[in-house]
């Protein structure tokens, strides 16, 4: 059985995008990028919405050309290797190979998915991550804390959420980003 894990790049202050939906500043360097690689190894599927597909299809032809480092050619890899599912009502189709569309975000059917997973699933996006962890599906939340404020935007957490979580695991690299792997131990 898998876990649903979900994680995000965030501002100090908990944004993944600022109000204007620049995030530039969260691109992390190589030794964040060569983390979130190892992390990324046990992902069997991806679960996203319109945005984050639009974002991370990237990957399907990009990262690995002439001149890219060693961790954008692993991430590539690692990307292309796992299985993606994007829920969206209003994209025709999806352009990547090993993705299927969904046009609702069915609870049970995602359960079921991570229930039935051999490798971890990941969900990605803020906004279809708060539908999971509303419901109490999300097993684990990474979060890699830039040392940014950016003062408003679309946030990495939901509002208006409790769930009680345990800290598992901390890491912090020389540029100042701290990564906190939490397991969520109460749902609700």
């Amino acid at each position: 059985m898998g876990r649903l894990v979900y994680s995000a790049i965030a501002s100090l202050d908990g944004y993944v995008a600022d109000e204007h939906g620049r995030f530039d500043w969260s691109a992390p360097d190589e030794e964040v990028h060569r983390f979130v690689n190892d992390q990324e190894r046990d992902v069997g599927t991806y679960l996203y919405g319109r945005r984050m597909y639009d974002v991370m299809r990237f990957w399907q032809d990009g990262g690995d050309g002439p001149g890219e480092s060693e961790v954008s050619v692993d991430y590539a890899q690692v990307w292309r290797a796992a299985d993606k599912v994007v829920f969206s009502r209003s994209i025709e189709g999806v352009s990547t190979p090993r993705t299927r569309l969904e046009r609702s975000f069915d609870l049970e059917a995602v359960r079921e998915l991570v229930r039935a997973a051999d490798h971890d699933v990941s969900i990605g996006g803020p906004t279809l991550a708060a539908e999971a962890l509303r419901a109490g599906l999300v097993d684990d939340v990474h979060l890699f804390l830039n040392p940014v404020l950016v003062g408003g935007g679309l946030a990495a957490l939901p509002t208006g959420l409790r769930a009680d979580l345990e800290l598992v695991d901390e890491h912090r690299f020389s540029a100042g980003v701290v990564h906190l792997h939490h397991r969520v131990r109460t749902r609700g």
